[in-house]
């Protein structure tokens, strides 16, 4: 009688060692997925990020040539302005 007792104190042992097996991989699902999804968000950020970081760098690259154009056409004007007063007086 006592060993049936302890097998079924086994079983019982058993049973709850296994629900709690399924239990850890069920958590353990719903981790990877949010590792998954979190890695997912962390690309497309980064992807976004790149893509500004581009358009940003193409502005400045544009607003720098406009720049460096109109100091030309001031420095010209200068040289011209100063070759007119040359020449009238």
């Amino acid at each position: 009688m006592e060993h049936t007792d302890e097998m079924s104190q086994l079983r019982q042992r058993v049973r709850v060692l296994e629900e709690r097996i399924q239990g850890l991989r069920a958590s353990r699902r719903i981790l990877m997925n949010l590792l998954a999804a979190q890695e997912r968000e962390k690309r497309s950020r980064i992807q976004r990020l790149e893509q500004e970081n581009v358009r940003l760098q193409q502005r400045t690259s544009r607003y720098a040539r406009e720049v460096l154009d109109k100091n030309i056409r001031i420095i010209r004007l200068q040289e011209s302005m100063g070759r007119s007063e040359e020449d009238i007086g």
